[in-house]
């Protein structure tokens, strides 16, 4: 006898779980390479109502709008 160990050599299904560890690894990493390419909100990146302030404050100052649309169009925005 091996001990009691019979013909697995005492892993059993040790392997399944050595597999699922692996594809834990493996996701955990595609998750964190997907959260550090994220843009975020300090690089005024962020998308929606972040970007239409900026096109706003461009039409602004190009003088395509009025300081009273201006306001209110921000005003809507930041809501």
């Amino acid at each position: 006898m091996m001990g009691g160990y019979g013909m697995t050599g005492g892993f059993g299904f040790g392997w399944i779980f050595m597999i699922l560890w692996g594809m834990l690894i493996i996701v955990g990493i595609a998750v964190l390479v997907k959260w550090m390419s994220a843009p975020s909100a300090a690089d005024g990146r962020s998308g929606g109502a972040g970007k239409a302030l900026n096109i706003l404050r461009e039409r602004y100052a190009r003088g395509e709008i009025d300081e009273q649309e201006f306001q209110k169009k921000k005003h809507d925005l930041i809501q």
